[in-house]
């Protein structure tokens, strides 16, 4: 398949896009985002998702800033760290990564959806792109090195 990018600006596209990526990922999630909000980490759809994804072996990192929002929106992924938190991964970013404010999906090195700044929907969706990633890549895992344990299944502490 050939490269496609496709601009987004709305919620609508935003949600979209992600579920296509998560869609396709088979490997790897590699996500940052600074709280999640507008993520449907709850919804029984991106739950179906998930859980397909790990029940095949996948593997989830996740960063975020902090996990109130989690913690209160979203039993279901919660849930799923607790059936699944051999195969995820949540860390909490440093005090000195706390400025950062983009948002990003990563499946499987290949695919991925950006949002500029995580306070707006203005971003894109790269599919096939592998070579496009290698930035965002690097970034993630600077962000990863650089953040320390965050939500467990058993017990919250993002």
């Amino acid at each position: 398949m050939d490269r496609l990018v496709i601009p987004f600006t709305s919620r609508a596209e935003f949600q979209q896009h992600l579920a296509s990526c998560l869609s396709r990922a088979q490997q790897t999630l590699q996500m940052f985002d600074p709280d999640y909000a507008s993520w449907e980490l709850g919804s029984s759809a991106t739950d179906a998702q998930l859980r397909r994804f790990l029940q095949g072996g996948g593997r989830l990192q996740l960063v975020a800033h902090q996990g109130r929002q989690m913690e209160r929106d979203a039993p279901r992924f919660l849930r799923l760290l607790k059936d699944y938190g051999h195969l995820i991964e949540v860390r909490r970013t440093s005090q000195q990564l706390r400025q950062l404010t983009d948002s990003f999906c990563i499946a499987d090195q290949r695919d991925i959806v950006r949002r500029f700044h995580a306070d707006y929907f203005r971003g894109e969706a790269v599919f096939d792109g592998a070579s496009d990633l290698q930035t965002s890549l690097e970034r993630f895992l600077t962000i990863w090195i650089e953040s320390g344990p965050g939500l467990y299944g058993n017990s919250t502490g993002l």
